[in-house]
């Protein structure tokens, strides 16, 4: 059966292919080796077959490198321009970094000229205060010494009666000459020292008055001073905490919970009280100056826990030496690059981006070499592919610390560092972090 399908298929295949036969002649024999038309028929597709094979793995491998070479070019180009925006915040932070100084140098100064005109504002209220306590022991005095005078005028006017008559117009009482000149003396002695007395307090009067005026002026000055200082802090400190709260917002953390967190951790109160100014009624005393001053000291405050805060993130970069950006935040051949690859020579140096705890030190697969640090607020670094590692678990870093060098373990194509940010558990690109604190710092 199989036989007879044969020789059909090749009488059938022989219209085309007919049969050939390949000599191989040797000294002592010809031999033929005969090739049948459905031989030749299976050698002609195996043929056609390899043939168009090779043709598509060409293409594919060709469509391939093409893709590929895009690719590079797509990713050198991102590089190029991310090292360019790089370069340009560089110089933002270091101008950022000068007028920081410069507020600061400012805000220093200011705040010793506030100290000084609110010493001499507390001495002028008190020389003022004495003074108006002198006026009016003046003018209780001057007072008395009317009365007096007018005391001393109604007794000389009853002595002329008496000496004139009497008071009841009954004709001159007999009075010896020599009381008359005693009583006269004595009026008249009476009359000159109330007149002293009055001209003297009169002057001291005139003298407190334009004293009281000239500190009157002298106040008006001063406050025109204080507001002028007052406002120069008020701008100071604005500038201060606004760059701040942009950064903050920046890395997409809630400032609020992040001040009142740090505030919890920071509450202690202590030192020496300053008496309350009272009123006449009693009541607490409060001034436009002293609630611009309170809210100079709650925004100071607030600085203050804004820097308390800012050295417990990861808001500094890892490499401070030249490096390459390899591989940006982002998903990355189909799959999530959780971090961010920066390449350097084996053993550059690597430093903590900010405070914390390192909890883990030591191999992790894909990681290779890896250090672990947990920050405040939930957020977590980690540097992988490391050569050498110069922490411990357990160990308190601070920002700007040396951690490890550069290398190329675990997964990894060549020596670069392999830094991840992420909070509450979940990755964030990391240059966000970079990016917002280099207007800052």
């Amino acid at each position: 059966m199989h036989r007879r399908v044969a020789q059909y298929l090749n009488s059938f295949v022989g219209r085309w292919l007919p049969e050939q036969r390949m000599f191989l002649k040797s000294d002592t024999a010809t031999r033929f080796v005969r090739l049948r038309p459905l031989t030749q028929a299976v050698m002609l597709g195996g043929t056609v077959l390899v043939f168009g094979w090779t043709i598509v793995a060409s293409s594919i491998l060709f469509s391939d490198v093409i893709s590929a070479g895009s690719s590079q070019e797509q990713v050198a180009r991102a590089q190029a321009a991310f090292e360019l925006r790089l370069d340009e915040l560089s110089r933002e932070r270091d101008a950022r970094a000068s007028e920081a100084t410069a507020a600061q140098s400012r805000f220093a100064l200011a705040l010793e000229q506030v100290s000084q005109m609110q010493s001499a504002l507390l001495a002028s209220e008190e020389q003022r205060r004495e003074l108006e306590t002198g006026i009016e022991v003046i003018q209780a005095t001057l007072r008395r010494t009317m009365q007096e005078r007018d005391a001393a005028a109604a007794q000389v006017t009853e002595r002329e009666l008496e000496l004139a008559g009497g008071p009841d117009g009954a004709g001159p009482t007999e009075v010896a000459p020599e009381d008359v000149a005693s009583t006269l003396d004595i009026v008249a002695a009476a009359l000159s020292s109330a007149a002293a007395e009055r001209d003297r307090l009169q002057a001291s009067a005139d003298e407190a008055e334009a004293e009281l005026a000239s500190m009157q002026l002298e106040q008006r000055l001063l406050d025109q001073r204080n507001d002028e200082i007052f406002a120069t802090l008020e701008n100071a400190v604005s500038v201060s905490v606004e760059p701040l709260d942009k950064m903050f917002r920046a890395v997409g953390m809630n400032t609020e919970s992040i001040l009142e967190t740090v505030r919890l951790g920071y509450s202690g109160t202590g030192g020496p009280l300053l008496p309350t100014a009272m009123s006449a009624s009693g009541e607490p005393e409060y001034s436009a100056d002293l609630a611009r001053a309170t809210g100079i000291l709650d925004t100071l405050d607030r600085l203050n826990l804004y820097r308390i805060a800012a050295s417990s993130l990861p808001l500094d970069i890892p490499v401070k030496a030249s490096y390459r950006l390899t591989s940006p935040f982002g998903r990355r051949w189909g799959t999530m690059h959780e971090g961010v690859d920066m390449a350097g020579p084996t053993g550059t140096p690597i430093y903590g981006t900010g405070d914390g705890v390192v909890t883990h030190a030591g191999w992790q697969s894909g990681y290779g070499n890896m250090i672990e640090i947990q920050h405040a607020f939930g957020t977590v670094t980690r540097y992988g592919h490391l050569s050498k590692i110069r922490v411990s678990v357990g160990q308190k870093v601070s920002r700007g610390d040396r951690i490890g060098d550069m290398g190329s373990t675990g997964r990894s194509t060549g020596p670069h560092l392999h830094y991840e940010v992420r909070v509450n558990g979940n990755p964030v690109n990391p240059m966000t972090f970079i990016m917002a604190a280099s207007n800052v710092f």
